[in-house]
């Protein structure tokens, strides 16, 4: 067999191995994170770059231990929590995810119809929202599962076109080495401010309760028993941590587009996505420009349905009601009902006259307020012997946990303290 040969059976292999945690790593770079990484980059230049180099192990290891609850329980974050743990703490988790999910995808509806309409003037920004909202909430309803996570699977490639950007404009790589190696940290409430901002768009509370869900899901939809060994958590492993490296590579890209282009050109401050599209369109090209467009609609279709199907599989597991995206809708009403509710709140947003960029600055933020007690959470199951089994942590994921559950805190409490002065 010829060396190409081998290569593309090697790469097509690789492909099919990927799943719950390439969507989830994919989605975590929707039009939110990526108006978060363009004002990173906007405000500070290149001196945010050194996050996705920290941030990945972390989330990595966060991510791999939630796909591994979902796995081992075929059940979701909040099904175990409402087993095992006072119902207060189920009923917080709720409360505290609502609104952020909310925010979230108004947010990212938002972003994609103005950003739609910079590349079509002709037809108004709210035809646009309305349209995606309902294409959305169609796909998710009409597809089972196995064909929507295709589909979604291969809505990750509009990512790509993040990587390609950067190479479109002058870059001083050694720069770019500099800041990726040697972190930089501004004692300022801005500052602080974006780093909460980065670090809780990466490190989502919501992608907790999807992975679990997911990987519970394709436990449970398979069509031949599923046998949890160590081969098992292998590909599982090499899902996951393919999916977080994947978008911890396109946040590094945005961050060094937005810092390269905006930053030098003295475009400080971005209020929206479409307005960090429509900045690099004199300074960088129209080819750069339109590739950033289709990537903030690509990743809104992706990520919208990840963000509904979270919230929708938190209250239908906190209720006990019969859920899942292999359910058609007269099987599953109350979950398919929630994440219609979910995505026509978040349309809503927007003729409620609520600014984009505040609801996706303020919606990191409370992620990464939330998300220290969720990473406890998630470490105290994972340790759990009687909910994991011998499936528990390994020191190395403790470790990394550990770290990322400091970080978070860490960061968390600066900018509060920042606040407060």
């Amino acid at each position: 067999m010829k060396r190409s040969t081998k290569f593309i059976v090697r790469c097509k292999q690789f492909w099919k191995t990927l799943g719950p945690g390439l969507i989830t790593g994919a989605s975590d770079d929707d039009p939110s994170g990526i108006a978060t990484y363009s004002q990173a980059g906007a405000g500070f230049g290149l001196a945010t770059l050194w996050t996705a180099l920290i941030t990945f192990p972390l989330m990595a290891a966060i991510q791999e231990m939630c796909a591994r609850v979902g796995a081992v329980t075929a059940k979701g974050l909040s099904g175990i929590l409402k087993e095992h743990y006072p119902r207060p703490v189920l009923y917080l988790m709720m409360i505290f995810s609502f609104p952020a999910i909310i925010l979230n995808i108004g947010a990212d509806i938002e972003g994609m119809g103005a950003v739609a309409h910079l590349l079509i003037p002709s037809v108004p920004i709210f035809a646009f929202e309305i349209l995606f909202t309902g294409l959305i909430l169609a796909g998710v309803i009409i597809y089972p599962y196995h064909k929507l996570a295709g589909i979604l699977k291969w809505l990750c490639m509009v990512l790509l076109l993040y990587i390609i950007i950067p190479f479109l404009v002058k870059v001083d790589w050694l720069q770019v080495l500099r800041h990726t190696f040697i972190p930089t940290i501004q004692l300022n409430r801005d500052f602080f401010e974006i780093l909460v901002a980065i670090l809780g768009t990466t490190i989502s509370p919501y992608l907790f309760f999807w992975q679990a869900t997911m990987e519970a899901e394709d436990v449970s939809s398979s069509t031949r028993k599923v046998v949890i060994d160590k081969r098992f958590m292998t590909k599982m492993e090499k899902d996951v941590y393919g999916g977080m490296f994947f978008s911890n590579v396109v946040m590094f890209f945005i961050i060094l587009t937005a810092g390269v282009v905006l930053y030098n050109a003295g475009i400080r401050q971005i209020d929206t996505v479409d307005q960090a599209a429509k900045a690099l369109e004199p300074l960088a090209g129209k080819v750069t420009y339109a590739l950033f467009a289709i990537g903030v609609i690509g990743t809104g279709f992706l990520a919208i349905p990840v963000l509904g199907g979270a919230l929708s599989y938190i209250v239908a597991e906190t209720f006990s009601w019969r859920q899942g995206l292999d359910k058609k809708f007269n099987q599953a009403p109350g979950f398919y009902l929630t994440l219609a509710i979910a995505l026509l709140a978040g349309l809503s947003l927007d003729f409620l006259n609520i600014s984009p960029i505040q609801a996706l600055i303020y919606t990191a933020v409370l992620y990464g307020l939330t998300a220290p007690v969720m990473i406890a959470v998630v470490l105290h199951i994972c340790n759990n012997p009687v909910i994991m089994g011998e499936s528990v942590n390994k020191r190395a994921t403790n470790v990394f946990g550990v770290l990322a559950l400091i970080l978070m805190t860490a960061a968390a409490a600066a900018l509060i303290y920042f606040q407060m002065k």
